[in-house]
């Protein structure tokens, strides 16, 4: 198991939760809360007890439970875009590359999940953005979020992959647009094949349902711009 350190930046946080062995229990448990509870059950008195320690101490961290979802969505979309870069680096030809990318969002590649962030379980951390992260902007907050910067870690990963989309078909008038809908994609069809079946023809009793979302999306996007 390989394992890459992440600077996520001040504005997150109160306090640097990589600064102290607290900081990173607060990380790792929260991860499991939020994985076993969800986000509307999960509370910093939970999470607390789960680490043995006080709420005040947690409060020191982060200022409330919205902010640490966000902090965390920004730990996995920074592992994302080091995955794209790391995994696409020596490809030239921008198709191949965004079929690499397509199979880096939908972890349809074994060698991924053998990179983890230190106090972070990604399997674990990927079910919580799927399940969780259209809450830190599906909320009245959103244009504050927004104007301190909190969402430019997502920003930049989404612009990333539309400019090897502008590579593919300069032509293409919707290069953003159509990557934060296959990103957003990627987490409702798994959670639908689970979930709610009758959404999709993502079958959970069928093969990899990661392959077949991979299929899927690697199908609409290229049918699209190409």
């Amino acid at each position: 198991m390989s394992v890459i350190s992440i600077l996520i930046e001040e504005k997150y946080y109160t306090k640097n939760p990589q600064s102290s062995e607290l900081g990173r229990n607060i990380i790792s448990a929260s991860i499991e809360l939020l994985d076993e509870l969800g986000f509307e059950e999960f509370t910093f008195k939970k999470l607390a007890e789960r680490i043995n320690s006080t709420e005040a101490s947690v409060y020191r961290y982060f200022d409330n439970k919205l902010r640490l979802l966000v902090y965390l969505t920004t730990c996995y979309w920074a592992w994302m875009e080091y995955m794209i870069d790391y995994k696409t680096h020596f490809i030239n030809d921008s198709q191949e590359k965004l079929r690499e990318i397509l199979r880096i969002i939908c972890h349809n590649d074994n060698n991924i999940l053998n990179i983890d962030m230190p106090g972070v379980a990604i399997s674990k951390l990927r079910r919580i953005v799927g399940n969780e992260s259209d809450k830190t902007y599906l909320t009245k907050k959103v244009d504050q979020i927004n104007d301190e910067g909190l969402f430019m870690g997502y920003k930049k990963l989404c612009h990333k992959i539309a400019m090897i989309i502008q590579d593919i078909n300069p032509d293409y008038p919707y290069s953003h647009a159509i990557v934060s809908t296959l990103i957003e994609a990627s987490h409702q069809q798994a959670f639908f094949a689970i979930h709610l079946a009758s959404l999709t023809e993502i079958d959970k009793n069928g093969e990899s349902i990661d392959d077949q979302i991979n299929r899927y999306l690697e199908d609409t996007l290229l049918k699209l711009i190409l």
